[in-house]
């Protein structure tokens, strides 16, 4: 205890011995106890803001490297919050002791191995203060440092070291961690002081016969080509000297990464011949390191860590290159041969099996692709324009542009083709297919989505339809041959199948009409024959789930063919009773993709037919959903309203509806009619469970029927509110009795999902039927008592937030015409659910988000409700919000911020306005800029700013007429509102941030007020501000860039629409034209 005490007490210089041992003590393996109570004094002289005069002291004492970083972690403390408060002696004093440490250490060979992890943690805390002290404080410090790194070749390589982080720390991790103006000082500096650091690399490289130099000197290059002013590059000999370095393996992979970051360069035409000549050089050693005969797949699978880098390095040199300057190298004949050489490698390493290779192919592939595409896309067009004004047009001006496009196209047709056979033998699996192959090459039902294959198949998708738009014969050919490959066994495999099936469905709305017709009779013809000559019941399993993709994916061609229609509806049913895991779910899933595609198919009398197939459909339900789950009969009877809300004549829907609902109906009434006579019967698990499956399934026809389901709920309404009320009269005694671990028992949650999936079909009924009052005036009062009334009485765990969101839905259906009921709904849910919710941010996170979803359809369609609530109810409103906002649950945040901006909104608007903000006005102001700065709450960002955006523009508008302070308690009369907030706010922000100056504070609120109407400024206001704070230096802030990547999401899909086949027909929320 002394000995901690001794060690806390910083008045003299620190026991180092005793660090060393507390240090020690902390990572060593002693008692808990001895770790814990270390732990505790490493804190303590970590938060002493006297601690860091020590760190000196500790460094010139110590020979343990953790009591080393230690001091060195209090240091960096130091220089990122407080460096520019610290006298100038302290501040040169410590620069220089840092510089001199670190020159020792490197200064001879043994003791900058030895010392290596220490010697690294010293550059970065270097960097970490020339970032405050140059280029104004510092200004000789390029020159210092070549200096010294002139001295020896050890001082040297970590020099270069240094520089490599101080061009990582300017260039690539600043943004968000710097204000915009000291990023921009920084660059200007590096550049204009480069010449010296260019020099220096290029002595060495020349004179150095030392490989580790050699290689750092090539690591600070490659990290700063990507800047530096290009002379450096093109008028020096550095472009040679590194070609030089690339046929030797020790520098190939480095020398490539530096190639590669020259190849990304893109600026014009001005160095077009020494990119023409480096490449040529390159494609030359190349050959000669890996020939192109090489089979590359095969070579990265067999080779080393390093051999693999290469390939991936290859990889990265290639696309780079091609993409900047593909141009230069196809537009004469003499570059030809080796540009093609170079897509071939390309296409080589495409087929490498990993995944980083393939992405960094297939994102390459994908650009040139489309760009090919829009050419030629853009070519047709203006051909099709100048034939209609010819008369206009000089002829040779046409034909000059449309040969030079067609020799491009010749030239990339044969890449193009090889290219078409990558994407169709590697296709990743769409989403909708829910068979795979697991490790033991089982077929099974798929349990878990990957992420990443679905962005792969997004990416394959767009550049396969660009591959069939560019030849639409070749892809057939390609896709045809690969399946005639299948048939005859030559080249059967599941996964041959797979990819080449899934390529077949992802091209769907890409070819002509009568194309694609002819090319899926084949396609579809062939599966179907497949399926028949093959065995065994895996291999069916396979090529029944490839069938039902197809068909999936082209609804223009089945609603075009009744036959092929109904051949693969019949198909459907027949995989309905194939128990093979995930044939049946995607028999079913695939059976409602088409009916909502085709449904008006189904209720018109077809040539040749005696009825429509819905009605014979209805005929053999029974015996189609025999072998199916009930998740699955849901599905089949959801896809069966569809096609009955297709029928447009009203009895024929209430027929169709009936014999639907026959199987159902029948087990409800039973069920009702045994309880008549016992209640007691209700209460069999068994029945439970049977209760719940009726409702599911009318849940399910509810949500495709939409209004016309009102003659069946109508059946079945107040019996089930009925059920309702006794088996949440159930749960209660259940609860009363058991204690809080009752309702953890199998029977109290199974009467939880009656309830649960009550209230889902009440809510999915009002929702998708049209806004028709009488509904509205048929459905609500009935359940004010047996669902609101019970909401109120039930203890807080049997309460259903459903009940939450079914209200908020009937709000937002209804809307003016609920008002007269909002006080009741207020009664019965408000205060006992806010007790729930506030006793801590994580109890009951459904109820939090639908509260809150309720809240914000009353403040948007029954304002007039809230404002005649008492000011304690108000209040409780209020706070409510604020904990909403505080959330760092995102979904209940922003909620809240949207519910509050409604309020601000409605409020300014009434007659109320000056009330309320009076009340109300600095405290939303504190807790915004609370969570606006405390980092938990990024993702609030563009809502924060709309918040303080309203703030601000309503004190400078004649909206409030009275004033914001109590006059009573300030003696002071502010001339207006603005003064006063504007003073309010510094005052707030100067004691939340010490570490700003007065003057920055205040220039940042007279910024806000000054940008208030003009939200982008007002937003990078903000943000600069956030930065400068230093609250969100070291970390990630792209959520405050959010809504601009929104913005640019949004232009990509209107891109997207206007080229046939890259919103899959399945995605267009077309109501099929299908007359």
């Amino acid at each position: 205890m002394a000995a901690a005490d001794k060690l806390r007490d910083l008045s003299q210089p620190i026991d180092v011995s005793l660090l060393d041992a507390t240090v020690a003590a902390f990572y060593g393996t002693g008692s808990k106890e001895e770790r814990t109570a270390a732990d505790h004094i490493l804190r303590d002289l970590q938060n002493n803001p006297d601690m860091w005069l020590q760190v000196v002291h500790i460094l010139s004492n110590t020979q343990n490297l953790n009591t080393k970083f230690f001091a060195l972690q209090v240091l960096e403390g130091v220089i990122k919050y407080r460096w520019n408060a610290l006298p100038v002696e302290q501040r040169d004093g410590m620069k220089n002791y840092i510089s001199e440490v670190i020159v020792k250490l490197s200064s001879d060979e043994a003791s900058f191995r030895r010392e290596r992890l220490y010697v690294n943690k010293l550059n970065i805390i270097l960097v970490q203060i020339l970032k405050h002290e140059w280029p104004a404080r510092w200004r000789s410090f390029i020159p210092d440092l070549v200096a010294a790194a002139k001295t020896s070749e050890t001082i040297c390589e970590n020099c270069m070291a240094i520089l490599k982080l101080l061009s990582e720390e300017v260039f690539d991790f600043s943004r968000g961690e710097m204000t915009q103006l000291k990023i921009k000082e920084l660059k200007q500096s590096l550049n204009s002081e480069f010449q010296l650091i260019h020099e220096l690399c290029l002595y060495v490289l020349s004179a150095s016969q030392r490989t580790e130099l050699i290689r750092a000197t090539l690591a600070t290059l490659h990290a700063f080509l990507s800047w530096i002013p290009l002379g450096y590059i093109f008028e020096s000999p550095l472009l040679e000297t590194l070609l030089k370095f690339f046929p030797v393996p020790a520098y190939r992979n480095l020398t490539l990464q530096c190639l590669t970051e020259v190849a990304a360069l893109n600026f014009g035409d001005f160095y077009n011949v020494q990119y023409v000549k480096m490449y040529n050089v390159f494609i030359m050693q190349l050959q000669a390191i890996l020939p192109l005969t090489t089979n590359i797949p095969e070579a990265y699978a067999n080779g080393s860590s390093e051999e693999q880098a290469f390939i991936q390095n290859l990889a990265l040199f290639f696309t780079s290159f091609f993409k900047s300057h593909i141009r230069v190298l196809e537009s004469a004949p003499e570059n030809v041969n080796t540009l093609l050489m170079g897509l071939e490698y390309l296409i080589n390493i495409s087929y490498v099996d990993d995944t980083e290779v393939f992405k960094v192919c297939l994102d390459y592939w994908n650009s040139l692709v489309l760009e090919l595409f829009e050419a030629h896309h853009n070519s047709e067009n203006a051909a099709a324009t100048a034939m209609i004004g010819l008369q206009h047009m000089p002829m040779g001006l046409v034909d000059g542009l449309g040969s030079q496009l067609l020799q491009r196209r010749q030239l990339y047709a044969e890449p193009m083709s090889k290219l078409r056979l990558l994407m169709i033998s590697r296709m990743a699996k769409p989403e909708e297919v829910l068979i795979v192959e697991d490790e033991n090459g089982n077929i099974v039902r798929e349990t878990m989505k990957d992420n990443d294959v679905l962005v792969q198949y997004k990416i394959m998708r767009e550049t396969l339809i660009y591959l069939s738009h560019l030849d639409h014969e070749d892809t057939e050919k390609q896709m045809l041959r690969k399946l005639n490959k299948q048939l005859n066994g030559e080249d059967w495999t599941w996964n041959n199948l797979n990819t080449l099936c899934w390529a077949i469905g992802s091209i769907s709305g890409s070819m002509m009409e009568e194309q694609e017709n002819r090319f899926l009779v084949m396609v579809i013809r062939d599966l179907l024959n497949l399926c028949e000559i093959t065995k065994g019941k895996d291999n069916k399993a396979v090529i029944a789930s490839n069938i039902m993709y197809v068909v999936g994916q082209y609804p223009r061609f089945l609603r075009a063919h009744w036959k092929f229609l109904k051949t693969v509806v019949n198909k459907l049913f027949e995989f309905m009773h194939e128990t093979h895991p995930g044939v049946q779910d995607m028999a079913c899933d695939t059976f409602l993709k088409i009916v909502q595609k085709c449904k008006r198919k189904f209720v018109i009398l077809q040539l040749g037919e005696s009825e429509p197939f819905v009605s014979e459909l209805l005929t053999t339900l029974p015996t189609t959903i025999a072998d199916l789950q009930p998740h699955q009969i849901h599905t089949f009877y959801e896809s069966v309203g569809h096609m009955i809300q297709a029928e447009p004549d009203p009895q024929k829907r209430d027929e169709y509806l009936q014999r639907l609902m026959e199987l159902p109906n029948q087990r409800w009434n039973e069920i009702i009619g045994q309880a008549r006579q016992s209640v007691d019967f209700l209460k069999d698990q068994d029945i439970i469970r049977a209760v719940l499956n009726i409702l599911q399934t009318n849940t399910s026809v509810a949500s495709s029927l939409g209004t016309y389901f009102l003659s069946q709920i109508s059946l079945i309404f107040l019996d089930m509110l009925n059920v309702y009320r006794m088996y949440s009269e159930l749960i209660s005694t259940s609860l009363a009795q058991g204690g809080p671990y009752a309702y953890r028992t199998s029977i109290v949650k199974l009467l939880r999902s009656v309830k649960r999936e009550t209230l889902k079909l009440i809510e999915t009924f009002l929702d998708k039927s049209e806004d028709q009052p009488q509904i509205g005036k048929q459905f609500v009062p009935p359940m004010m008592d047996p669902i609101l009334g019970d909401y109120a009485r039930n203890l807080p765990d049997a309460r259903e937030s459903e009940v939450l969101s079914l209200f908020a839905t009937i709000i937002n259906k209804y809307k003016g015409a609920m008002i007269e009921d909002v006080p009741r709904i207020f009664e019965a849910v408000f205060q006992c659910t806010l007790e729930m919710i506030t006793k801590n941010f994580e109890d009951y996170p459904e109820h939090r988000l639908k509260f809150f979803s309720l809240l914000r359809a009353i403040a948007t369609h029954c304002f007039p409700a809230l404002i005649r609530l008492s000011s304690e109810q108000l209040k409780l409103v209020m706070d409510s919000i604020i904990w909403a906002f505080r959330h760092t649950e995102r979904n209940i945040a922003e909620t809240g911020l949207n519910l509050l901006l409604e309020m601000l909104k409605n409020f300014q608007a009434s007659e109320f306005c000056n009330q309320f903000f009076r009340t109300y006005f600095l405290m939303i102001e504190q807790e915004i800029f609370a969570v606006l700065t405390d980092t938990f709450h990024k993702p609030g960002f563009k809502l924060h700013v709309l918040v303080l955006q309203h703030l601000f523009c309503l004190v400078e508008s004649s909206g409030l007429t009275e004033p914001l302070w109590d006059a009573s308690s300030v003696a002071y009369a502010y001339p207006n509102n603005a003064v006063f907030v504007r003073e309010y706010t510094i005052k707030l922000l100067s004691t939340s941030f010490p570490n700003m100056t007065a003057t920055e504070v205040a220039q940042f609120v007279n910024g806000l007020f000054e940008s208030r109407t003009d939200l982008p400024t007002f937003k990078n206001h903000i943000r600069d501000f956030l930065a400068q704070s230093k609250e969100f230096s070291a970390q990630d802030n792209k959520d405050l860039y959010a809504e601009e990547a929104a913005l640019q999401r949004e232009r990509e899909r209107q891109r997207m629409l206007s080229i046939p086949g890259l919103i899959a027909p399945n995605e267009i929320q077309d109501e099929m034209v299908d007359s």
